[in-house]
């Protein structure tokens, strides 16, 4: 591939042309919105001009209703050889476009599986694919040519690709990333209004829940009515347990010992099911879970001191395999949390230590020793009385 064009510089959008661009294709930027194309390309996504010629591949990211008619448009015009989207529904984008005119052999729907809560170009990274899935669904009329295509944007991207049909696609998608959408903003809808004192009580376990709530609603808007069914489907499921563990949590709270005995074991079976449900998701995409430890580190609340803590674990040669901060407002300090290989975890906090950092002690390995640290101050003393 040599020249690419995107259709659309919002996060995504701008995320795949920077990537393109960095592997050296010549990327041409188009957008409704001549501002958002000029901000992605002031960020080295591309250049805002008419190609010379057709492209190679055209990424269509735009809105799921407007698939059909904006890959019509582009073939037109002969905009490339080769079409994909990125939108977050396959089944009814492909509908239309078999209904549109174009011509259905030179289009393969795709959804990278990867975003942020921001949206806009502004909020556009270059690895924001690597190592992500990225379903490709080519339909009964995709040539090979264009599928062949797809396959090396993904590749450009540093992602995986997933081949699936686009109903199955879409079943999935409803259960991973568009229910739990609705779920977070439900929660956190709950917090209009929440008084000052409740606020200050608000950990990370909270801000975990509640993160995805952040996206663009009209985006998210166009998403849930694209994908209606299958979400709805998923939320009438979860209507269900919720109206179960309520009437478990009203026995909990009865003077009737049989009702409180009968809820506990409800709750209980619910938090089991929760924990055996959160081990089917790997922390890591295609990714076998090793066994983790976590370092935890102490760092003032000064500019810089994250990435100090983050170069200073890179020079030790330690995969980070997650990483959390916890950090109470009005607080002088944070606690990050570093997930690494148990393995290596003792040898890390012994380094880091050594280096002049605050580490709480990690457990020990078989048949290894390990220092008693200095003391930490506890970052939440008030959590800790608790």
């Amino acid at each position: 591939m040599r020249t690419a064009a995107v259709v659309g510089t919002g996060l995504i959008g701008t995320s795949i042309a920077l990537a393109l661009t960095h592997k050296g294709v010549r990327v041409y930027l188009q957008d409704a919105d001549e501002s958002a194309a000029r901000t992605a390309e002031s960020l080295g996504a591309g250049v805002c001009r008419p190609p010379e010629g057709t492209v190679d591949l055209a990424v269509l990211a735009v809105p799921p209703g407007r698939i059909g008619a904006v890959l019509a448009e582009k073939q037109a015009c002969g905009l490339a050889r080769g079409y994909t989207d990125v939108a977050s529904v396959k089944a009814g984008p492909q509908a239309e476009v078999d209904g549109s005119g174009a011509d259905p052999a030179l289009f393969i729907g795709g959804h990278p599986m990867a975003g942020r809560e921001r949206s806009g170009p502004l909020a556009a990274c270059a690895t924001l694919f690597k190592d992500r899935p990225w379903v490709l669904t080519p339909s009964a009329a995709t040539d090979r040519e264009t599928v062949n295509r797809a396959l090396e944007l993904v590749s450009l991207c540093g992602a995986l690709p997933v081949l699936m049909q686009a109903e199955r696609h879409d079943r999935a998608v409803a259960v991973v990333s568009h229910a739990p959408h609705v779920v977070a903003s439900l929660m956190a809808a709950r917090l209009v209004g929440i008084e000052d004192d409740a606020a200050r009580l608000a950990g990370q376990g909270l801000r975990d829940v509640i993160r995805i709530a952040g996206g663009d609603p009209r985006l998210w808007s166009d998403i849930l009515a694209a994908n209606a069914g299958a979400v709805a489907d998923v939320l009438g499921e979860l209507a269900e347990d919720l109206t179960t563990t309520v009437a478990a949590l009203r026995g909990l709270a009865s003077a009737d010992p049989d009702d409180r005995a009968l809820g506990d074991q409800l709750v209980s079976e619910l938090l089991c099911r929760g924990t055996e449900g959160r081990a089917c998701v790997p922390d890591k995409h295609s990714a076998v879970l090793p066994v983790c430890s976590p370092v935890r580190v102490l760092i003032g609340d000064q500019p810089g001191e994250l990435a100090r803590l983050l170069a200073a674990a890179s020079e030790l040669g330690v995969n980070i395999e997650d990483m959390t901060i916890d950090h109470s407002p009005g607080s002088p300090s944070g606690l990050v949390e570093l997930t690494v290989t148990a393995a290596s975890a003792v040898q890390m906090a012994r380094r880091l230590r050594a280096d002049g950092w605050n580490v709480q002690r990690v457990p020990a390995a078989p048949g290894e020793g390990f220092p008693e640290p200095l003391p930490v101050p506890d970052p939440h003393p008030a959590a800790t009385a608790a």
